[in-house]
């Protein structure tokens, strides 16, 4: 396994733990590392996986929602919502090409969810990758302007105030999902 797919492994799991503890960030990297093992490239590139999807989380909320016909965030599967939010993440400002994040995408669900979950996730990623504007490098090759960037300083979040205060917070934003009451 390389490091990058290690990376994205830890990754996705700390987005499901943020997803369903609705603690802070820090506190779930905290408790996570003190059990996960890994190098300092792999956590350092599974950190900044995992803290750029949390400050984007609200905005990767709206793209995948978008993108998924007929399927509301709350309905999605833990995992799967937060495969989504890993591969958008990295489809708007990471720098693997999109083939390789579908790829992974595609991977980390045949590994972590339902037989089900490798075409959704793979179908909505695919659908956010052919809307979204075109990178700086292809941009550039076509002779058009480029809008996608490698920074999420685009997205709203960013510039509503202080990013590193918008992580301290981006716990409370989770989206929350509905529980049916249990019938008496």
């Amino acid at each position: 396994m390389t490091l990058r797919r290690k990376s994205r492994e830890f990754a996705l799991q700390l987005l499901y733990q943020w997803d369903q503890r609705r603690e802070a960030p820090e506190i779930i990297e905290e408790h996570f590392w003190a059990e996960a093992r890994a190098t300092g490239e792999t956590r350092k590139f599974a950190h900044e996986l995992f803290m750029g999807a949390v400050v984007a989380a609200p905005e990767l909320d709206k793209l995948i929602t978008a993108h998924a016909a007929n399927w509301r965030l709350e309905r999605m599967g833990a995992i799967d919502r937060s495969l989504l939010r890993l591969g958008a993440y990295e489809l708007r400002f990471g720098t693997a090409p999109a083939k390789v994040v579908l790829d992974e995408a595609v991977e980390l669900a045949k590994s972590f969810s339902d037989a089900a979950a490798p075409a959704f996730v793979n179908g909505i990623l695919d659908a956010i990758h052919k809307a979204s504007p075109p990178t700086a490098e292809i941009a550039e090759e076509k002779g058009e302007p480029a809008e996608k960037s490698a920074h999420p300083e685009k997205f709203e979040h960013a510039k509503k105030g202080d990013p590193a205060k918008q992580v301290a917070t981006a716990h409370t934003k989770a989206p929350k999902t509905k529980r049916r009451k249990k019938k008496e």
